[in-house]
């Protein structure tokens, strides 16, 4: 395997940041070699953020952003129309989105493959958040899963029950849910 890297857009407050490093972690799990870190431009609740996660098969060298990723994470539809979320995507990549549309009523640039799960109506059945702010976080987790196979369901839940300081038995309940119910689309990319 050669490094997969995957870029999280999201908006303060929604734990884009918490499911990088939670990615990193069922990645170790799995006796990989992650590595993630957060970009903050302006710190406040709602403002856009950017963290990345690199996963390998050895140790990982290269210590800068994710500027070409083989995954895009997007917690927040609004995101797609406000930041070049897609920016760098590799051609054969994965976006994933979380919205209650299906990925063919995006409307984004065509992508390879394309994927969306409703997080946040998960997130708020499990009792994540609040319907203002919504801790989509692990429910995106459970997604990208299913969507991208970059961690198994197992290490995921693994980690959630390790690291995730409350709420771990609904977070795990909302990774499991989106697991199941995320959309999947093949695009002809140009």
């Amino acid at each position: 395997m050669t490094v997969l890297e995957i870029r999280f857009h999201g908006r303060g407050g929604q734990g884009a940041v918490i499911a990088s490093e939670l990615l990193a972690q069922a990645a170790f799990l799995e006796r990989r070699f992650p590595q993630s870190f957060p970009f903050f431009g302006v710190e406040r609740r709602g403002a856009p953020v950017t963290a990345f996660t690199r996963i390998d098969d050895g140790p990982i060298s290269v210590r800068t952003m994710v500027t070409s990723p083989d995954i895009v994470v997007v917690l927040d539809e609004g995101l797609l129309h406000a930041v070049p979320v897609t920016a760098g995507l590799k051609r054969d990549g994965l976006l994933l989105v979380n919205s209650e549309r299906s990925p063919d009523d995006l409307g984004v640039p065509a992508v390879h493959r394309l994927a969306t799960v409703d997080a946040t109506s998960i997130a708020l059945a499990h009792g994540l958040g609040t319907r203002s702010v919504p801790i989509v976080n692990t429910a995106i987790l459970g997604g990208l899963s299913r969507a991208s196979g970059v961690v198994g369901l197992e290490a995921l839940r693994k980690a959630i029950a390790q690291f995730v300081p409350a709420k771990r038995e609904e977070n795990v309940a909302a990774a499991e849910a989106a697991y199941r119910a995320v959309r999947i689309t093949m695009a002809v990319v140009a």
